[in-house]
Order: structure tokens, then sequence, then C-alpha cells
């Protein structure tokens, strides 16, 4: 652990560190951060500590990776490799993590199972909404049951994560998850809540996943990056529609009408009552299409025990007082007559009713009318004497172009006294986002610079207006009964003096007027700030401005001569790491190619919800329509769990439509999960592996190109050549030969995609994080300049997940722009090392060695919620990136000249939270050097 001497570290060598490179070395002793060196204050000749977040109140402290203390505790030989520039700096990585081995270093976990002491009796419980299908309808409504010792979620579509943290709900406490149905749009999320369940604590905890019968595809398909015991509590019910016994099958035998009760304990008693689309030929139904009505029934509350009734049919206080409470008949003491129980107990409280209705089409609304086992739910004078249950809530996650219907509409006036909530895609909300903090980062970057983040974090008005209409179709003749859902809105069902709706919940709307008032009243000067950025634009896009002295280059590369604004856009949707938080996304980068097209690099969870932020609903659903090709780094759920939904929505907006199928090129692995998830819903895509798009890879396509590809060595390069430490990793037997004639076709379809985008290359190479972690440059074409004389494209190089690499250097040689990852501040390298990542410096050394125009880091550790620590002096060529940041190559020349103004942006934040610090000495990293945290 550093303490505030600066003492040497006497295995310093061991992360790649020589004595003799002071400014490695500097940099270990010294995290310097932007606000210390941007501002200045009577207090800055004070020797300072650095501060931490409220969220990590002690300083960041070496994980225990135990493949990586092996190797150090055994003292085996280090795997170094060159730079190709020079060999003068060597770098350091966990080999056994980028084999794939460390997991096996680590005991198998058994996952356990919350188990907690129920009381029927004397509990809250109530339903509430979790995000009406959030705020852009990329995703199913949720819902949570709660109770005092359970939870249960219905519904885990892609954000959840974000909407409990934002909201403080503990998804740690869930005992069961249930899916309506089985596609993107329910189950988006639930990768990544098993895993991020599976992290916590020591031992990971687990959790109950029910579903109808199609839940084994999904299962089946997240096998290939899930570990085993994370879905060990998986079940479906219903009819099997395959052979296959992947997952535990509840009532397979069981006439499809009857209800399935899935959960039956004191508290609640929870069944699934399937739903099929009404069909007219013999087809069939197909995996995807079964929907689910759960039915939520709460016991009924015995009437209150009366004494004096007791006491005056003769009965003495006593054992007897309680065997009438239990439902048993007794003796008089001084009578000769039986005492039952209605004699002295007062009238039964009838136990709640709640349904969960998930009617996606008109066909399944036709079906839902003559469902027999709904029946006994019916509040219909003609069947109130026969055991009908009341039913008080019912939550319909049906979209309104169903719940308009008029057959959907007959359905609902069957329950005549139930408080329906219409919570499926409604747009009431949408002008008040749901994920406030990120939505007030957002507002507060479109403020200060709109031309690099475009993105209000609020519906415009007019949009909203033009909403309104819709939602007033939604409520039926008695506006009492039908109310349209709102984020946090409860329905109490325990106590039962609280029965009905609360609205205490419900957050306050965060309106974009009210941010930029919060702005002007911290900020006094943003204003003075705002038009100093707008000045960076005046005139440059007819002439280039003057670069900083301090640059080495005077004047802006070949490739960006006169180049036009429509010509590419690099729009950062996710720059977070692990998973999902309230101010950044995973990782997603979408390439904007305007007429030609569009493109992703990476595609976390979320995705599509980020993209409909940054455009608006029919801005993205165009951006979607255009993309021609997906890229995936590796397979790491932050990377990939929001590729089935972009996906699924492609498809859905080009149905009946000619087009061609999207070409996702990725790792081998993630075909095994497309594979299987293609069996649960058509993703309307061709897969080819990363292998097949290696330099390597196109040159054997062209026989003149074979012999100089083979001299000047292969795809893998000097990372995974011959002799080098690598070369075990890729070349394992579990690697097979490429065999590009068998992905022939799909190489010329990837060609001739890139063609209509425009792009001249697309290469992928072989980066260290994980088996078969890739990067990727993509080459713009040549183009001719207002002389009609011929110049370069552009060059664009992302690096996914990796340590720093000769690999990664010799790739970004000359590029326009580099997006590089930089999990880590400077002073974490140990940890970058043993997880295979890069710090800031590292990635900008890459860029430096390489001759980068531009690098933007990304991929920020959430321990860093808002800004990264970084070492200002090294950012004269680079910028942080931000989650909908939005980089025009005609805009790269001024993008460094943005990060001074991040300072005045969040100046108050950062001294609030250093302020609010306080950490033992001996648990802080300091030294005598000023050397405060850039944490907002």
């Amino acid at each position: 652990m550093l303490t505030s001497m600066p003492q040497i570290p006497q295995n310093l060598n061991l992360f790649g560190f020589s004595p003799l490179k002071s400014s490695s070395f500097t940099l270990f002793l010294r995290p310097f951060s932007l606000y210390p060196i941007f501002a200045s204050s009577p207090s800055s000749s004070r020797p300072s500590r650095p501060r931490y977040r409220r969220t990590d109140p002690s300083p960041p402290q070496r994980r225990k990776w135990s493949s990586y203390e092996e190797d150090k505790r055994k003292g085996m030989e280090k795997d170094k490799a060159s730079f190709d520039r020079g060999g003068s700096d060597s770098f350091e990585f966990n080999k056994r993590r980028a084999q794939g081995m460390d997991k096996f270093d680590k005991p198998k976990k058994n996952l356990k199972r919350n188990s907690r002491a129920l009381n029927p009796t004397n509990t809250i419980a109530y339903v509430q909404i979790l995000g009406t299908g959030m705020d852009t309808q990329d995703t199913s409504p949720s819902v949570l049951l709660f109770f005092d010792k359970q939870r249960f979620i219905f519904n885990a579509g892609e954000g959840l994560q974000r909407f409990c943290t934002e909201h403080k709900i503990k998804l740690s406490k869930v005992d069961h998850i249930f899916l309506s149905r089985v596609c993107s749009e329910t189950a988006g999320g639930l990768p990544g809540l098993l895993l991020t369940l599976a992290g916590i604590g020591e031992e990971g905890l687990s959790v109950n996943v029910w579903g109808p019968s199609d839940l084994k595809y999904l299962v089946d398909a997240m096998r290939s990056f899930i570990p085993r015991a994370a879905m060990v509590h998986t079940r479906s019910f219903g009819s099997s529609l395959t052979t296959s016994d992947s997952t535990p099958q509840i009532g397979s035998s069981k006439p499809k009408d009857d209800p399935f009760v899935l959960v039956d304990d004191e508290v609640v008693k929870i069944s699934a009552i399937l739903l099929e689309p009404s069909r007219s030929n013999e087809s069939g139904n197909k995996a995807g299409e079964t929907s689910v009505i759960y039915v939520c029934e709460l016991p009924e509350i015995n009437g209150r025990f009366d004494p004096h009734k007791a006491m005056a049919l003769g009965l003495r206080a006593g054992p007897k007082y309680g065997k009438l409470q239990s439902g048993q008949s007794v003796k008089s003491d001084l009578k000769d007559i039986t005492v039952h129980p209605s004699d002295v107990m007062g009238p039964s409280v009838p136990g709640p009713v709640v349904l969960l209705v998930d009617c996606p089409t008109e066909s399944h609304a036709e079906e839902l009318l003559s469902i027999p086992s709904m029946k006994s739910y019916y509040s219909c004078p003609e069947n109130s004497t026969d055991g009908a249950k009341f039913v008080n809530c019912i939550v319909h996650l049906s979209p309104s172009s169903v719940t308009n219907s008029p057959t959907y509409q007959s359905w609902m006036k069957r329950f005549h006294s139930a408080q329906h909530i219409l919570a499926g895609h409604e747009m009431k909300n949408m002008e008040f986002p749901i994920l406030k903090a990120s939505s007030r980062i957002t507002a507060r970057l479109n403020y200060l610079c709109p031309q690099f983040f475009p993105a209000p974090g609020f519906w415009s008005p007019q949009h909203v207006n033009n909403s309104v209409a819709s939602v007033s179709k939604c409520f039926g003749s008695s506006p009492g009964e039908n109310i349209s859902a709102e984020n946090l809105l409860k329905f109490t069902l325990r106590p039962h003096g609280n029965l009905g709706l609360d609205r205490s919940c419900i957050p306050s709307q965060l309106t974009s007027t009210r941010v930029i008032n919060e702005i002007l009243s911290e900020i006094p000067e943003i204003n003075s700030k705002t038009e100093e950025v707008k000045r960076l634009w005046n005139g440059v896009h007819n002439k280039m401005m003057i670069e900083e002295p301090w640059l080495s280059e005077s004047t802006v590369p070949s490739c960006l001569e006169n180049i036009r604004r429509d010509d590419m856009e690099i729009v950062l949707l996710g720059t977070g790491s692990s998973q999902p938080s309230k101010y950044r996304n995973v990782s997603a980068v979408y390439i904007d190619l305007f007429s030609r097209g569009s493109m992703f690099l990476d595609c976390g969870e979320g995705t599509l919800g980020q993209l409909k932020r940054r455009y608006g609903l029919e801005g993205a659903d165009e951006a979607v329509r255009k993309l021609k090709c997906i890229w995936i780094s590796h397979i790491h759920a932050d990377h990939h769990t929001g590729l089935a939904r972009i996906l699924s929505r492609r498809r859905e907006l080009l149905k009946g439509v000619a087009h061609e199928p999207a070409v996702v090129v990725g790792p081998r692995p993630l075909k095994n999960f497309l594979d299987a998830y293609q069996r649960l819903e058509d993703l309307d895509m061709v897969f080819l592996d990363c292998r097949n798009t290696t330099a390597t890879s196109w040159a054997s396509l062209e026989p003149t190109s074979l012999e100089k590809t083979s001299s000047n060595g292969s795809a893998e390069g000097s990372l995974f050549s011959k002799g080098s430490p690598m070369q075990s990793i890729y070349k394992r037997p579990s690697s097979p030969p490429m065999d590009n004639s068998s992905a022939l076709p799909y190489i010329m379809k990837l060609k001739k995609v890139l063609g209509e985008l425009g792009l001249e290359d697309l290469i992928s190479f072989p980066v260290v994080h994980c088996p078969q972690a890739y990067g990727v440059v993509l080459k713009a074409a040549e183009r001719k300049n207002i002389n009609g004389e011929q110049i370069p494209g552009w060059k664009m190089v992302y690096s996914g997940d990796t340590r720093p690499c000769p690999q990664m250097v010799e790739a970004s040689q000359g590029a326009t722009v580099l997006v590089h990852e930089a999990t880590f501040e400077d002073a974490l390298v140990e940890e970058a090392v043993a997880k295979n990542h890069s710090t800031t410096k590292e990635a900008i050394d890459v860029g430096s060695s390489a001759g980068v125009y531009r690098i933007v880091l990304t991929h920020f550790s959430q321990r860093y919620p808002k800004i990264p620590v970084i070492d200002e002096s090294h950012m004269h060529n680079t910028c942080i990136a931000f989650d909908m940041m939005s980089i025009n190559m005609a805009d790269l020349h001024v993008l460094p000249k943005i990060v001074p103004y991040f300072k005045t942006l969040f100046r108050n934040v950062v001294i609030e939270d250093e302020e609010e610090q306080e950490t033992d000495d001996d648990l802080m990293m300091s030294n005598n050097n000023k050397a405060s945290s850039f944490l907002i």
C-alpha cells in the first residue's frame, strides 16, 4: 500500500517500471489531476491529500487476484514484449487472465439464495412500477411486488439496473424474477443482473428466474458468457417446444389452460396463465410468442377476535380462545352449547388480488377473451355468488395500440371495480427523464458545449405535446379506474387500511429549466465560458484554426482537409465499464456515416435507450434502420448484451421493406450466443468471426499479396507471432485453424457493406485482455480535395479492452483518432495489470507512440462516476469521453481545447466532495506534493 512517504517499491519492475524511466516513476508516485493544475487558491500552498467519493470511503486498494498473486509469489518469469517503435518501453499483463485460466484459480461458487422468515399478517406489501418502458420505449416496463421479507420483479428489460441504482432499490433483496415474455424487450437486462448478483459479497447471490418454455432458449444462449451457477435456479413452465431439457420444466403435462402455481407460501400465491396468439392455421406457435398473465393472491386475514362475545357465550379466558382464532369449535365452559369461530370472530378480510397482464398483439387479445381459467376473476353480477375472486389491481404491460382496441377494452370491462394501471409504453413521462442523474450531466454538458454534446438530456416540448394526444386514448370511459402508470407509483396491498394507490414515492420532475437555473446559480461565470466555447468554432469550417503552440504539429492531417460535416461522426453512447451506473452506461460507440449508413463498435446493455436519448424516438429509429454492421470486441457482458435488442428493433423497423441482413463481426464465442438466441427471436443478421477480418485474412483473398503477407508476419503480428509470450494464448488447441473458404460468402458480404459505407478497410487485430479479444481499425476511402487532388481517408482505431501492447501501437500508426480504454487512474497500475486494462497515461502513451492526431479516453471504471483522475500535463491531444458525446471529424482539431472547461463545469462538485470526505491518514494515498483527485 502506498504511504505518504515517496519510497521506491521494491517490486517496481514487476509492473513494467524501470528506475531509469523517470516519467513512469514520477507518475507512480504522483497521481496528478486536472483540478489542482487548473485551479489555484490561497489554500493550495498547503499539502493536501487525495479525496475520495462518498460511495468509496477508503482509497483504492490492490485487489487479490489469485493467478496474479500466484505468479508473483512463485517468481514466475515475466512475459514482456517491446513496442515496435524502438522497443525501449515494456508492457506487463496478466497472462493467466489473457488465457482465460484465472477463473480456475478461484473456488467455484455455489450461489446462495436469500431465505428469510415470513410473516403472513404483520407485513407491508405493495406493487410498484419500475420504469414505464424506461423513458425511451426501448424496453418493457418492470414491476416490483414488495413484501417485508420477499421481493418479486416482473420483467428485467435493459436499464433495470440503472433505474434501481438511481432510485435506491436494492436488487440484492430480490428473490424471484418473472418474465411475461422471453425476448430482448423483457429480458435484455437479465444477463447483467445475474452477473451483478453473482458478484455480490464473497459468495454471490442467486435468484429464481421464471418464464414460459421459451426460457430455455435464453438460458442456452446465456451459458456462453454467464457462469452456470448463476442460472441454476432458472425454471420454465408450460409445454416444451422441443425435446431439450436445459431448464427444469414445471407442469409440462398439465392442460395449457390450467394455471401454473409457481410460488405458494404464507405470504403470497403466484400463478401463471399462458396466453398464446390466436391462429387460423395449424402451424402452431413459434418461440417467443407465448405471453404470460401473472396472478398474485395474498391470503385472507381472519377477523378480529371479540372477547366480550366469548364471555357472553360462557367461555373463560384461556386456551379455548386460541383454538377459536385458529378455526376450531369449542365447548362452552358455563353453557351447554358449542361455540363456533364465526360466533366470536369478526368478518374475514379477503386477500388482495393483483393481475399483471402482457398482451403484446391484438391476436393475443382475441385469445384473452376465451381463457377458461380467468373466469373466476371476473367481477360480473352473474358469477358473484359462485366463488369469484375480487381483483383489486391490474397492471397492464400491453402496448397502447392493444389496450385501445375494442377487444381489449371489452375484456377490461369484466373487472368492474379493479384499479387499472396502464404501464405499457406510455409517453406521459418522456419529457421528464427516468435517469435524472445522467440527464442532469447531459444537460449541463449540452449547455456548455452543444457542438460536442448535442443531446439536451430532455425531450423537446413539441415532441411531448404531440405525444400527449396519444396518451389520452389510453383512458377508458371511467378515468377514476384507468390511470397511466408513473415511475415508482405504488398500489398498497397491506396493511388493508391503506389499500389503494400511493403516489408519495413518485420522484419530482426534473426539467431542463431547473437544471439550467442550477448551473447559473452554482457557476455564475458559466455564460462567459459558454461564449468562449462558441468562439472556438467561429470560422473553423472554412479555414482550420491555428493549433496551440504547445502542439507538435502545426497543421491538421491531410485527411481532414476541407472535410465535410456529413462525412463521419463518432457518438459515444456508453463510456463506463463493468456494469451500468447512474452516470455512465456500458460500452457502445455509434459510427454515423450519414447518408451512407452506420455501424456500432461494441453494443452493451441499454444501447438502444442511449441511442434514443441522443437522437429522439424517430431519429433513433432512423439510425437503426440504416445500421449495416456491428463489430464486437470480446464476449464480456458490458460489450455485447445490447446487441440482441438493437438487431430485434432493426428487424421490426425493416419488416416488409427490402433490405440486407446486418453483418455482425465478433469473436467466435459470440456466435454461440447468437446461434442459441436466434432460436428464440429472429435477429436478421449474418455472423463473421473477427479472425476472418485480420490483415492476413484480408490479404489471403488476394493471391498476389499472399507472399508479401507471409514475409511481413501473420495476422496476429508481433504480439502473437512465433516465440512471443502470447503465442500460447492464441494458438491453443481450443482455437481451431482459420478456414477463410467457408467464411468467404460472409467476407464478401462485409466487403460490399464496407464499400456502401465508404470505408476502405475494417481490420480486426488481437489485443491483451481475455481470450479472443480484439481491437479494430476503420479506414475511409481516399477522396479528392477542392483542387481535385487525391488525399487519404481518415483512420480510426478502437481498442476494445486491452493492456498496452505492441499490436495496439502498430495498428494505431498515423491514426486520425484513437478511442482507447482508460479504465484506471495512473496510481492503480497494479490493478490495471491484474485485470488486463489500461491506465489513463498508458492509453495516452499508446497514442503518442503511434503518432495519433487525437486520442479519446473511454471505458472508465465506475469508481469514477463522472470524471476520471487525469494528469492534465499529458492531455495536449487528448479528450475525456462522456455518454452522448458526439465528435464530428470536422471538429477534431477543437477536441483537446474543451477539456479545461470541464474544470469550470464540475468545480463546485469537486470541492463539495473533497470537503465531505474524511479518511484516516494511514488509509490515504498521498505525498508531499499537492495531488488532489479530480473525482466528481
